[in-house]
């Protein structure tokens, strides 16, 4: 089955190429200079197009969403306005999403051009039982099986006689599809969120809004054309007794052993696009061309970042080691006391706040202030679950602990009971009563006195799993417009609103880590 199958593995090439000649064939690239960006970050921002692609746009083709509702109902218009193209990256969809997926029927049914295209995790997807998030799929498949395209991802760490002993639900650790896209046509919203219901009313995450922006959507519709040359395909069974199967697109890879194809993939796909990108950025001093006053006034970067680390695609691990190294070019004055302190403020959250080592050690060897902001036990999804996943909740703590007590050695934590920004780290926790927290992301201010110019988001949890067993899609976007940049303030400071001192070293019952946890946490830590 597996053996040579040259039309197949033709088929497979074919899939990849389609997907990136387009761009390749675009217009010529547009020389953009930095000299109007912030000197804090013009030098990365060099560094990063070396390595990454680029685009360009305008500020006011791009909004920052704050609320599940708003995101939820600014899907179902986008949904609803879809003509030509509606392609959705997701963990998972709930299976109690129905007005989510009557909505695309009804596009469909209306726009007999509309194709959709889904990508989600397989293990997640296909859990078992009668709300088993494939099912609610089905239905499309049946009722328009030439333009509905649906692929589940499987992780490849799980294998051999562990890929049949490990239970569903439990195989989800060895890895996930991760990337959140949400297109239609030219517009696009990128976010951390999933199709769920929780996550449209009071899970909170981010949503940043782009339109009319061809040239980027096309990018994220064509990574998740070439993922689907490495993920299954979902169709409706023929044979009553069963509600569906799965189609492996390639003869002569095995389903298990993809490691090779998908990181050859990935980064032939990331090269391709690099060099068709739209936006070609150079250094320029204050006297050269700036970012605004050209062709629309576009004074938004967006580089798209991709991490895959099980394929060795580790394109997230080298943007944050250089952005630090940059931030941290400068010596800014160690202490309040000596001067005060007006050098970068880098604000960075995560749902499941357990850094990954590589980004805590930049984090801590940095000479800027980073403020830090956690979900509270209360605010993690997993908080009151049953078994063992009702644990989550104490491994963060243990994982915050053991944070703090690296910044306590390294002599790096702000002042007790200062409220002035000083260089070292603050770590506080996010709660709101009714709510979870899920939102992920960076946030670079020049001075702690300025609004952000950059920002990381998309996917990542900027934890262990997410580098090393999630395939991950994020965006560094940097920008100009005062405008924009407020609204990225506004975002932050927004989260902030819920930020309380951090209190994992209270003895409450919420914050004991018992025993059994710290065996867990030692067991598959790498994988929470």
């Amino acid at each position: 089955m597996f053996g040579t199958a040259r039309s197949a593995l033709l088929h497979s090439r074919l899939r990849i190429y389609s997907a990136v000649l387009p761009i390749v064939a675009a217009q010529r690239p547009r020389n953009v200079s930095t000299a109007s960006f912030d000197p804090t970050i013009r030098q990365f921002l060099v560094k990063l197009a070396e390595h990454q692609p680029c685009f360009s746009m305008s500020s006011s083709n791009v909004s920052i969403l704050h609320e599940p509702r708003l995101f939820y109902q600014t899907l179902l218009s986008m949904i609803r306005k879809a003509r030509h193209r509606l392609f959705i990256s997701s963990l998972y969809i709930g299976s109690e999403d129905v007005e989510l997926i009557d909505a695309i029927h009804s596009s469909l049914r209306d726009n007999p051009n509309l194709h959709v295209y889904l990508h989600l995790d397989l293990n997640r997807s296909t859990r078992p039982g009668r709300d088993s998030p494939v099912r609610i799929l089905l239905p499309l498949l049946r009722d328009h099986p030439d333009r509905v395209h649906v692929s589940l991802f499987r992780s490849p760490k799980l294998k051999g006689i562990m890929a049949h002993l490990v239970p569903p639900r439990f195989n989800e650790g060895w890895g996930t599809w991760h990337p959140k896209i949400y297109g239609a046509d030219d517009s696009l919203v990128i976010s951390g969120a999933n199709l769920n219901t929780s996550y449209f009313t009071n899970r909170q995450d981010r949503y940043l809004q782009f339109t009319a922006q061809p040239h980027l959507a096309d990018y994220c519709f064509a990574f998740l054309q070439v993922a689907s040359t490495f993920s299954y395909q979902l169709l409706p069974s023929p044979d009553p007794s069963e509600d569906y199967l799965l189609r492996w697109p390639d003869a002569v890879t095995h389903p298990h052993r993809i490691e090779a194809k998908a990181q050859r993939t990935l980064a032939t796909f990331q090269q391709a696009q690099r060099l068709a990108s739209p936006a070609a950025v150079v250094m320029g001093k204050e006297d050269t061309a700036p970012l605004q006053g050209a062709a629309n006034e576009h004074d938004v970067l967006i580089f798209p970042v991709i991490q895959a680390g099980q394929f060795n695609i580790r394109e997230e691990e080298r943007c944050l080691d250089l952005l630090f190294r940059e931030l941290s070019v400068r010596q800014w004055p160690e202490s309040p006391s000596s001067a005060e302190y007006d050098g970068p403020l880098v604000d960075l959250t995560s749902g499941y706040f357990a850094l990954y080592k590589p980004y805590q050690r930049a984090v801590i060897n940095s000479q800027i202030s980073v403020r830090i902001l956690a979900a509270g036990p209360k605010a993690n999804g997993f908080y009151g679950s049953r078994g063992i996943s009702g644990r989550i909740p104490e491994a963060y703590t243990l994982f915050e602990r053991q944070f703090m007590a690296a910044v306590r050695a390294a002599g790096k934590e702000w002042p007790h009971g200062s409220s002035e920004v000083s260089p070292g780290i603050r770590l506080d926790e996010w709660a709101r009563d009714g709510w979870t927290y899920h939102a992920k992301g960076i946030w670079v201010r020049p001075t702690p006195s300025s609004a952000p110019t950059l920002t990381l988001f998309g996917s990542t949890n900027l934890n262990s799993r997410s580098a090393n067993l999630d395939t991950e899609l994020s965006f560094v976007l940097a920008t100009t417009s005062p405008t924009l940049r407020q609204r990225l303030a506004e975002e932050v400071n927004g989260l902030r609103t819920h930020a309380h001192t951090w209190r994992g070293e209270g003895n409450s019952e919420e914050r004991q880590v018992r025993l059994g946890t710290r065996a867990l946490v030692g067991v598959v830590g790498g994988m929470l």
